[in-house]
């Protein structure tokens, strides 16, 4: 399993955009199918809005491949 630090500048990421930003995926639409599909998990719990606002202290996984600190 892959263990990522995604360091937030702002005051939140759209979930979308994290896992485009982190080159996870090709595309933002590739992206936006990961979360529909059910693939991630936010703070223990299955996320499927694309644009779920992602701050500060949340830990996402993404299938069973990678972990997502956000910090």
């Amino acid at each position: 399993m892959t263990k990522l630090e995604f360091p937030l500048q702002d005051e939140y990421i759209e979930l979308y955009k994290l896992i485009k930003v982190l080159d996870l995926v090709d595309s933002g639409g590739e992206a936006k199918q990961i979360v529909a599909h059910g693939y991630v998990v936010r703070n223990g719990e299955k996320e499927e809005r694309k644009r779920a606002k992602i701050r500060k202290g949340d830990v996402l996984v993404i299938g069973d491949d990678v972990t997502i600190e956000i910090v």
